[in-house]
């Protein structure tokens, strides 16, 4: 999809949302782009349960669907989600394969919780295969944590590793994931998070960072979710950097400053 198009009818979403609690389903046709709600966000007018969210969101004219707690759905649930987004015609967008917020596993070699994200990618490939996804979300763990009682030093018992130390570990085990996921035709979006609201310490924080990490690992596996919301906060220039980046965004998150309220767009 061109970005220029893209904005358009971005922009034509935004108009819409102003009357966001107004059911326009029967005024206007299904969304042209798919356009992804996640659960949660119709719980008022569909009540708790997810399959009565999913068909309210079909009615309202919406083609895709969001899911980032799918990993502790049980099996028979995720199954049921995959049914009804194939019998109401609409694309299953991305799902947390992998999220660590506070530890640093892909950056530090020797961390013993790295086995366990090659565990999680794994068993994503089958729940991929249940909701009919091709895109998750991975967020590597945190930057390399400074020891509370000596700043030179981490938790683990060394020197705190240098920027490029940790560009190259984290790479490693990306190549890892990626190389689950190519021959089933997934991809993992890395996602970049501020530090100035919302997830401080996280290693991966700007969409050039992703970029350059997705050019080092050089597969089709692995791309960025571009979050505009995240990119906003942390670089500004959010337009400028798009473009920069764009080869290698496959997902995009569109969010309101400062409330936070999700839109979400596969590529």
């Amino acid at each position: 999809m061109k970005r220029r198009l893209f904005l358009g009818q971005t922009l034509s979403l935004a108009a819409l949302g102003v009357a966001a609690n107004v059911s326009f389903a029967a005024d206007n046709p299904k969304f042209k782009l798919h356009y992804a709600p996640h659960s949660g966000m119709f719980k008022a007018h569909a009540g708790d349960n997810i399959i009565d969210q999913i068909n309210f969101a079909s009615d309202q004219g919406f083609t895709a669907w969001e899911e980032n707690g799918m990993l502790d759905r049980r099996v028979e649930e995720q199954t049921k989600i995959g049914e009804t987004l194939a019998s109401r015609n609409m694309k299953m967008g991305v799902f947390v394969a992998y999220g660590s917020f506070d530890e640093p596993i892909f950056v530090r070699a020797d961390h013993p919780k790295r086995d366990e994200a090659l565990a999680k990618m794994k068993a994503s490939v089958e729940i991929a295969k249940r909701v009919n996804a091709k895109f998750m979300t991975v967020v590597p763990g945190s930057v390399d944590q400074q020891h509370e009682d000596d700043a030179r030093w981490t938790k683990y018992g060394g020197p705190r590793l240098r920027e490029g130390i940790q560009f190259a570990n984290c790479v490693e085990p990306l190549k890892r994931c990626a190389a689950i996921l190519e021959p089933h035709n997934l991809v993992m979006v890395l996602e970049p998070l501020n530090w100035e609201v919302n997830h401080g310490g996280a290693y991966l924080r700007s969409a050039d960072q992703g970029y350059a990490l997705c050019k080092a690992i050089d597969s089709p596996a692995c791309k960025v979710l571009y979050d505009v919301y995240h990119e906003q906060i942390t670089a500004g220039n959010i337009i400028n950097t798009m473009d920069a980046c764009w080869s290698e965004i496959a997902y995009l998150q569109m969010v309101t400053i400062p409330d936070g309220r999700n839109r979400a767009l596969a590529k």
